[in-house]
């Protein structure tokens, strides 16, 4: 990709601006509240882009629309397996997680709320979600990273590894200085930018092809498999596809942002943001696929990931190009510093303050946050320097893993008065070990995404070993029953 001024400086100009958000930030940022959940006072819509801008990250530029330039439209039923997740996620866990997590002694992360929820004197739980938390964040963070790096390496003509070490220094600089509210404020910002050029990049490309119609006229010619949804689906594929939805129950970073909101009342309309956001944007991404597959239908990519770069270099003047380069590192980026804080989160306030410091002061708790930042930040970039690493297999090994291991805790905890803290931890240890296992195996059934048997598994060791251990304490009942009255 040849580097042009214009591009340069749209896109460093981009840098500098969520380093300044950043900067902002850390002056808006007195306690680890603060730092960790923004001290809950977060209004609806930056709630709802920062959902969508941490839950999409880079694989909504990268990895959907590569999927769709190779294999075409079928790719679209992990966008609706996601939409319809993330729909059922906000009507019925968002609500119910604010009013919980303040209730349970102002819970600020989720094993601090699973121990507060389930009366964990021991704090086994806390320890064994946010080790789990921990482990499939590191390897979350190492695909935005991967992609981050594809994008300084195409742009700046960078080495892989020269380009990886940039990107992950911009990201940790701003997320160290700002915490919640800087990565939440550059979420916003960056959602918008996200959906702008995901609407004006397959509306210009169809255009220099002749119109929407005559793309996919030519797509067809090329190889009509391409617009057929059903093209080498089955069951099992079809099952595996769908089931990246299951995925939101339990990701951590998404669920911060319930945490987070200024209030219940903003739910509603925080929903209905996020919703059309989403839709809008997974609908863009599937048109940069199937209008790349015809752009480059006769010098096909090498890499297929990147027909984003690819189409924004070709076809717009180099102002244009500049800004919806940035928009991929802005999708890069809002993942990136989300699943940082969570991982920062888990080390500062379930392991450093839980068990080292309870009594550390708040200036102290920050520090720690910021410093546990970059010591995630390095093992993350340790796992990405293996060039060949796909973003969207490290995306799904990750995601599948927090599905399966959280989320039907975190649906039943809210749920169900009956969840105790043995059946919470069984669901989190089997289900996490059933992700590592399946993902080992292949062939057969094994193909199914390890989400599936994994959620199933956790769900059934959560249901089976509260049925048949003793029954919550009066406070745990009584805690659940305030949180439903205030509903």
């Amino acid at each position: 990709m040849t580097i042009e001024l214009p591009i340069l400086i749209t896109f460093v100009g981009y840098l500098v601006l969520t380093m300044l958000i950043g900067v902002v930030a850390y002056k808006a940022t007195s306690s680890l509240s603060d730092y960790i959940l923004g001290g809950r006072r977060l209004g609806p819509g930056v709630a709802a882009l920062s959902v969508g801008a941490s839950d999409m990250s880079g694989w909504l530029l990268l990895g959907l629309p590569g999927a769709v330039y190779l294999y075409g439209i079928n790719q679209a039923w992990i966008g609706i397996g996601l939409v319809l997740g993330a729909w059922l996620n906000w009507l019925f866990v968002a609500k119910r997680l604010r009013v919980y997590t303040e209730q349970a002694n102002d819970s600020l992360t989720l094993p601090d709320f699973l121990e507060n929820r389930l009366d964990d004197k021991s704090g086994l739980i806390r320890v064994i979600s946010a080790l789990t938390i921990l482990v499939f964040f590191v390897f979350y963070t190492s695909s935005g990273l991967v992609g981050g790096a594809i994008l300084f390496e195409k742009v700046f003509g960078l080495p892989y590894l020269s380009a990886l070490l940039i990107g992950g220094a911009v990201i940790v600089a701003y997320t160290f200085m700002g915490g919640f509210l800087a990565v939440s404020w550059t979420d916003f910002f960056q959602g918008i930018l996200m959906l702008l050029a995901l609407i004006v990049m397959p509306w210009a490309v169809m255009n220099e092809l002749g119109g929407m119609e005559q793309t996919m006229t030519s797509l067809d010619a090329l190889d009509n498999n391409k617009l057929n949804l059903f093209h080498d689906f089955s069951l099992l594929s079809g099952l595996s596809l769908l089931a990246w939805g299951l995925g939101y129950f339990g990701q951590p970073h998404i669920l911060a942002r319930f945490m987070a909101i200024d209030s219940p009342a903003s739910v509603p309309l925080s929903r209905r943001i996020a919703m059309s956001w989403m839709i809008l944007s997974l609908i863009g991404a599937l048109g940069v696929g199937l209008s790349g597959a015809v752009y480059f239908a006769d010098a096909p990519l090498e890499n297929s990931e990147t027909v984003f770069l690819a189409l924004a270099n070709a076809v717009f003047n180099p102002w244009v190009a500049g800004f919806l380069i940035a928009a991929i590192m802005s999708a890069i980026m809002s993942t990136i510093d989300s699943q940082l804080l969570v991982c920062s989160s888990a080390l500062t306030e379930d392991f450093y303050k839980r068990w080292l410091r309870p009594k550390a002061s708040d200036n102290e708790l920050v520090w720690v946050g910021r410093f546990a930042v970059l010591a995630v930040a390095v093992l993350a970039l340790v796992i990405a320097t293996d060039r060949e690493a796909s973003v969207l297999e490290l995306v799904s090994y990750a995601w599948a893993g927090f599905g399966a291991a959280f989320g039907p805790v975190m649906i039943l905890s809210v749920f169900w008065s009956r969840l105790t803290r043995n059946g919470a931890l069984a669901g989190i240890v089997l289900g996490a070990l059933t992700v590592i296992g399946w993902k080992q195996l292949e062939g057969g059934l094994f193909d199914l995404y390890e989400i599936v048997p994994g959620f199933v598994v956790c769900w059934l060791a959560c249901w089976l070993v509260s049925r048949y251990d003793k029954e919550p304490s009066k406070a745990v009942v009584l805690g659940f029953r305030r949180m439903e009255s205030e509903l």
